[in-house]
């Protein structure tokens, strides 16, 4: 039994004990029917008490005691011998509180007075007693389920996040060759440095890919690497701005969460000269904000539609909470929840 379970079953063989030897306080009335039979005694009334307690107690401790005692008669589904084994204690005790009472208060009263006193007692509390002892065994079925639903729970996220992150690292490298196939045939030199800054990226990538949650100053860090790759094939059609208060710094948010929403940006929209494509990166009232300036292209790219729904359901997995998408004419907006 836990902590829990020894205060019910404490408390509750405390109130079986006033319940059944409350009545005794009757014969205190001279004249009551109580006085007829049972002349009051303190002592006796303190006697019968004590008794009684240990009594519930006792068949609280030999019930409920995981694998032991007669637990495991019921816990092997051995029930005749469970019943049989319950009516032997209560036989024993009943009659060694009998015994013990006419033993400290002989003259008190007749002893079959005694005998079927005690007999009334036990009863009731031992009634009382089995219907406490499947309430908590009710209890502790409830609590093994809701811990085994947990656990599954648990293990059906873990997989579904792997899954997830498995599905997005093939996303990520191809794009990223796509964009270096492109460079390499423009500019061989440029290439060269273009490969290095995707090697951070990448070792970015694997060495964080068995951790679930970052800080926003990491992402950040890897965000800036990867600005770099679009910056050489973009040149000046392309702007980031970054503006993120310390404070939200250490904030952890899911391992590439911002990556998926700046690649997008630049797949789906047109960059020129005299149109940049515009990304502007903060944070405020506990959301970082994403937001892309909208130079559609009527053509873009093949998509798998991996990203955004990804990025969404990583959040809902480890977050709790979904991010918000909006566009207006000009901007598309991604707002991410954040948690201090």
């Amino acid at each position: 039994m836990d902590k829990n379970e020894h205060r019910i079953c404490g408390y509750s063989s405390l109130l079986i004990s006033l319940m059944v030897n409350s009545p005794k306080l009757l014969a205190l009335r001279e004249n009551g029917v109580m006085a007829r039979y049972w002349h009051f005694n303190p002592f006796e009334l303190l006697f019968q008490f004590a008794f009684n307690m240990i009594f519930c107690f006792l068949l609280f401790n030999i019930n409920l005691r995981k694998g032991k005692g007669l637990s495991s008669y019921r816990e092997r589904r051995k029930y005749y011998s469970y019943v049989t084994f319950n009516f032997v204690a209560f036989c024993v005790l009943l009659i060694t509180g009998t015994v013990l009472q006419r033993l400290f208060f002989p003259a008190l009263q007749l002893p079959r007075l005694i005998f079927s006193g005690a007999f009334f007692r036990l009863s009731f509390s031992a009634i009382l007693t089995a219907i406490i002892i499947k309430i908590i065994l009710l209890m502790r079925n409830s609590r093994s389920m809701t811990a085994e639903n947990q656990q599954l729970k648990n293990a059906y996220l873990a997989s579904e996040l792997q899954l997830l992150k498995e599905q997005m690292n093939p996303h990520f490298l191809f794009n990223s060759l796509s964009s270096l196939s492109a460079i390499v045939r423009e500019n061989p030199e440029q290439a060269q440095k273009y490969i290095r800054d995707m090697s951070a990226v990448f070792r970015y990538a694997l060495v964080g890919s068995h951790t679930d949650l970052v800080p926003l100053a990491d992402e950040l860090t890897m965000l800036r690497s990867f600005a770099k790759l679009i910056s050489m094939r973009l040149e000046d059609a392309f702007k980031l701005t970054i503006n993120i208060p310390d404070v939200y710094l250490p904030v952890k948010i899911p391992h590439l969460s911002l990556q998926p929403l700046l690649e997008n940006a630049v797949k789906h929209n047109a960059a020129t000269t005299e149109r940049p494509l515009q990304i502007a990166i903060e944070a405020k009232d506990n959301q970082l904000i994403f937001s892309n300036s909208l130079w559609e292209i009527p053509t873009p790219e093949a998509s798998n539609g991996i990203g955004l729904a990804n990025l969404n359901e990583r959040f809902r997995i480890m977050m709790h909470q979904e991010i918000e998408i909006s566009r207006s004419e000009t901007y598309f907006i991604v707002k991410l929840p954040l948690k201090q």
